[in-house]
């Protein structure tokens, strides 16, 4: 694996590159993140604005960025089981219907987090 030797600056400097690369492979080819970074682009603005106190803007904020990391994963996940094999298994299935119930998950998380901070709040 190229690069697993570096230290220090370098090694954080690769991982950081790494990590762009892995966004921009996922904006490419995953429809639901780039949905999920459109909710993102709305709902951070209104976190900051509809927040009241500093925990509620970053439970707003943070169950939002939760589901695109859940995504990233679940994606990773995917990725890796598609690498193995395109047939049919019922663990690969499986896998990735594991990864899905996550996404799903974390999109339920967020969806109570801002009801319960935005109730307590207004109602």
């Amino acid at each position: 694996m190229a690069g697993q030797n570096l230290t220090g600056w370098a090694r954080i400097n690769a991982a950081f590159f790494n990590s762009i690369k892995g966004f921009r492979a996922t904006w490419e080819n995953e429809e639901a993140f780039r949905q999920e970074v459109y909710l993102l682009i709305v709902a951070a603005p209104l976190a900051l604005w509809l927040g009241g106190s500093g925990i509620e803007k970053a439970l707003l904020l943070g169950s939002v960025l939760l589901v695109l990391i859940v995504e990233l994963l679940n994606t990773g996940i995917e990725v890796v089981v598609d690498r193995i094999s395109f047939d049919r298994h019922e663990l690969s299935g499986r896998a990735k219907d594991i990864g899905s119930a996550a996404v799903l998950t974390s999109l339920v998380l967020a969806a109570i987090v801002w009801v319960s901070v935005l109730g307590s709040r207004f109602l």
